[in-house]
């Protein structure tokens, strides 16, 4: 059987490092879904469409090659043979990945890529969404999470080491916003599965949530 392990969690929750890091540990890969939502909120951005038109922003989508590789330091991601790994992290593709994701269609296109993925490889995947729709019968389920003045923290001490002077009260309402949107999004709302281990961060070192994750993972996949 194909080792599957499914993470989802609100943003900020540093799912991608963690999830990065703990695959490594592991020797698998490791797919960062929220980066192929944040491609298709780049590339929506880019051309011109209206994010509040649903079969707009779907019809682009179908239009565009997203897919995924492995790079030295971790996942690029591509659309339609560019890398826009370096341009998908600002805050204004931020909101617009958590607007693009609440539609059906572009959650469908996405999931197929990412179920044809996992099919055939063990990974790890992170995102929203995966427990419930994307690997509904993975291996290990996690719901890795912190508190939002945390995560906002977090956000801002990576913001600030790239030279974005955002204040952090604003970091936090704009985490907070995004957090009600994933929250309360009629398709596939973000919120853990009955089956999922919870994993409080707030006052963990990375480390210590890494070598958590791996003992649950042990545990699961020897159970």
């Amino acid at each position: 059987m194909v080792l599957n392990i499914a993470m989802d969690g609100p943003v900020g929750a540093g799912k991608s490092s963690i999830a990065h890091a703990v695959a490594n540990r592991l020797g698998i890969l490791h797919l960062d879904t929220g980066a192929m939502y944040r491609a298709v909120g780049l590339s929506a951005l880019r051309a011109g469409v209206d994010l509040a038109d649903e079969a707009a922003v779907t019809a682009h989508t179908q239009s565009i090659d997203v897919s995924v590789a492995q790079g030295e330091n971790g996942q690029r991601t591509i659309v339609n043979g560019e890398d826009v790994t370096d341009f998908i992290r600002t805050p204004e593709v931020s909101m617009a990945a958590s607007t693009v994701a609440r539609y059906a269609g572009v959650r469908r296109e996405m999931v197929a890529i990412q179920q044809k993925l996992a099919s055939s490889t063990p990974m790890l995947v992170d995102g929203r969404d995966i427990c419930v729709r994307v690997l509904p019968h993975a291996t290990v389920k996690l719901f890795l999470t912190a508190s939002a003045e945390e995560r906002a923290r977090r956000r801002y001490l990576e913001m600030q080491q790239k030279g974005d002077p955002t204040p952090y009260e604003d970091v936090l309402r704009d985490l907070r916003a995004r957090d009600a949107q994933d929250m309360n999004r009629e398709v596939d709302p973000l919120r853990p599965t009955e089956d999922a281990v919870i994993v409080d961060s707030t006052d963990m070192t990375f480390e210590q949530v890494v070598d958590h994750i791996l003992a649950i993972v042990e545990e699961k996949n020897h159970a």
